[in-house]
């Protein structure tokens, strides 16, 4: 299931190569499910995962895109350095256990903290509503509206439901590869191009 905010936003950028080059910051509460995200994303085995203590760093390539994803640590203890790596963050991917809702109230106020970086203004949000192969899991619909997502103006965001084990709904590269488009460069400056609905993007279609 989706939950859509807005229109999609297409980012451009020159990194001086035919590739574009997407920083991503992957966080959420310890337990949520984060490496076994980033594993599954990288095509890795997720039968062996160990709690992340500091970061891990990924690159996964998604049609002509080079994602670079930083997996950062939940614990407690570790969240205070989040905001360290938040600087020329492209996508910001929020992991949360869909099926421990007496941690929903203390995910959501770590997300409302993150959002309001200043390196984090403007930056699309994709929730994952992790764990959906519980029985115990809230649907992403109810996630989201208990996180007043409704109320993220600043930015375009979607909550997706998933099971970062199985698979299933972890789906994004096609999310990225919808919202970032390399294309040509203008005055040195990143300009967006709001697309209505989920579809492919026209290859030749630019920004005005």
């Amino acid at each position: 299931m989706f939950v859509f905010k807005g229109l999609f936003s297409v980012i451009e950028k020159l990194k001086g190569t035919a590739e574009l080059e997407l920083r991503i910051v992957l966080l959420g509460l310890d337990n949520a499910g984060k490496t076994t995200l980033l594993k599954q994303l990288a095509s890795e085995d997720v039968n062996t995962i160990t709690p992340t203590q500091g970061f891990n760093i990924k690159s996964v390539t998604c049609d002509a895109m080079k994602l670079n994803v930083w997996d950062i640590g939940g614990q407690r203890k570790i969240r205070p350095f989040w905001k360290k790596y938040l600087e020329n963050t492209d996508l910001l991917i929020y992991v949360i256990d869909s099926a421990d809702k007496k941690r929903f109230e203390e995910t959501g106020l770590e997300l409302s903290e993150l959002i309001d970086e200043e390196n984090l203004k403007g930056v699309p949000l994709l929730i994952f509503a992790n764990k959906q192969d519980l029985a115990t899991a809230s649907p992403a619909s109810e996630i989201a509206e208990g996180l007043n997502l409704h109320t993220y103006r600043d930015r375009e965001w979607q909550i997706q439901a998933c099971s970062a084990v199985s698979g299933e709904g972890v789906q994004v590269c096609k999310y990225i590869v919808n919202l970032f488009k390399f294309y040509p460069y203008r005055n040195s400056l990143i300009h967006f191009c709001f697309l209505s609905g989920w579809h492919e993007l026209d290859q030749q279609q630019y920004c005005k």
